[in-house]
């Protein structure tokens, strides 16, 4: 089964809760603060590894969630760091954030690997909170909750040639000939369901070709089963066209060329600009050479190799020259720096980080640090929630309150807490 698409979602592991604890030793009778920070929690990583070729343990396994960092303990004891989750992915697999429809990796190099959510820090122990002024604090921290994404993972295919054409035109029949791989054949569309890759060798070089599905007519705006697969044309730096020479079916070769070609451009116009060659197959059947003929005289800036791939005629002179153009192409990647999303340009611009919005008799405040700060805080001691109060109002909460008309005893609202608006 190949599989190259799959939507996940992933919860990195939340950090560990800090500790409040203070000195007991038997001589020390005022002892200070003594309670140790929680642990990290789960960083979630996609690494390559080069024995996989698709996605499909990823389909079983939708929800990905990260451990939580091990709780701070007195005596300054630091909690554990959560072990990181590590997801293994074929080369050559994109992801990208469905959110923000922006790409968060482009895993093309052997061993590579990238965190694409990360795990939240640990909250502080109380022992971190001591000051001159405040040298025994009453409070600590829960641990930073961890990122959670919903990512697109795709695999694009790394094939160094591609061989497009219509159904039936005989590219699973050359895979089979110049390569290991042993792809399905039969005399009917649509037999081939999945890419096949196979490892070319000639002479003292080699690469790697791909056997792309059949496409048809509007194949790229979903038609048929081209469009699941033209994505990995993108990703190889050869074209080589095949076209049923013999016009079987009732086909005109010019204009199945050009359909495929049509195709190509519409779904990405930069697939017409990678060097091409076109393989005239099935040179053996009847009228072939007649409509090579007149193919020639239409197409005349492309090289055209005549092949009778059931018996492998010709197909050497193909290999050599595919060999011979890869060797003065250099790989390009297939993303350009700036759509990744870890090489965004971010332009400063002061904004409150939170928004208020009044839902019936309540105001609600929301935003990503102030909820942070909230799932960060324990409401276990009269400090911890004067700190808490203390951090609102240095955000600017209660003075945007009070401008957008809230009274005294009016109903606030973050997250799951709600309390009493006090107009100081």
């Amino acid at each position: 089964m190949f599989i190259d698409e799959v939507t996940v979602e992933l919860y990195a592991g939340n950090g560990g809760n800090g500790c409040m604890a203070f000195r007991r030793e038997k001589y020390i009778p005022m002892g200070g603060p003594f309670g140790g920070n929680g642990g990290k929690g789960s960083d979630i990583i996609f690494e390559v590894d080069e024995g996989l070729n698709t996605l499909i343990d990823l389909r079983y396994n939708r929800i990905i969630k990260g451990n939580k960092g091990a709780n701070g303990e007195g005596k300054s004891k630091n909690g554990k760091n959560a072990e990181d989750i590590i997801i293994k992915v074929p080369q050559g697999t994109v992801i990208t954030d469905v959110d923000t429809n922006l790409i968060i990796a482009d895993l093309t190099k052997k061993g590579e690997k990238v965190v694409v959510a990360y795990g939240g820090r640990g909250g502080r122990g109380n022992i971190a909170f001591a000051t001159r002024t405040n040298p025994a604090p009453n409070f600590a921290e829960n641990g930073e909750p961890g990122e959670y994404k919903k990512v697109r993972v795709e695999l694009k295919l790394l094939a160094d040639v591609g061989l497009v054409g219509l159904p039936s035109v005989g590219k699973s029949t050359i895979i089979s000939k110049v390569s290991a791989a042993k792809p399905k054949i039969a005399a009917y569309h649509f037999t081939t369901l999945t890419p096949n890759l196979g490892v070319v060798k000639v002479d003292s070089r080699s690469f790697v070709i791909a056997d792309l599905p059949g496409l048809i007519e509007n194949a790229s705006l979903g038609e048929g089963l081209g469009d699941r697969f033209l994505k990995h044309i993108e990703r190889t730096r050869v074209i080589a066209h095949v076209i049923d020479m013999s016009g079987s079916e009732g086909r005109n070769p010019y204009e199945d060329y050009l359909l495929i070609r049509k195709e190509l451009g519409n779904f990405n116009k930069s697939i017409l600009e990678k060097p091409e060659i076109i393989i005239a197959n099935k040179m053996d059947i009847e009228g072939s050479e007649e409509n090579l003929k007149e193919f020639k005289n239409k197409v005349t800036d492309k090289k055209i190799f005549e092949v009778k791939a059931i018996t492998n005629e010709g197909l050497h002179d193909v290999l050599v020259e595919l060999a011979n153009m890869l060797d003065k192409i250099e790989r390009k990647p297939l993303y350009e720096e700036t759509k990744f999303e870890s090489h965004i340009l971010y332009t400063f611009k002061k904004e409150k980080p939170f928004t208020i919005t009044k839902e019936g008799n309540t105001w609600v405040v929301t935003g990503k640090e102030v909820e942070r700060l909230l799932k960060m805080t324990k409401f276990s001691t009269d400090e911890a929630v004067t700190r808490f109060t203390n951090k609102l109002r240095k955000m600017g909460i209660d003075d945007t309150l009070k401008e957008m008309g809230a009274e005294d005893g009016d109903n606030v609202r973050i997250l799951d807490l709600e309390f009493d608006y006090k107009d100081f």
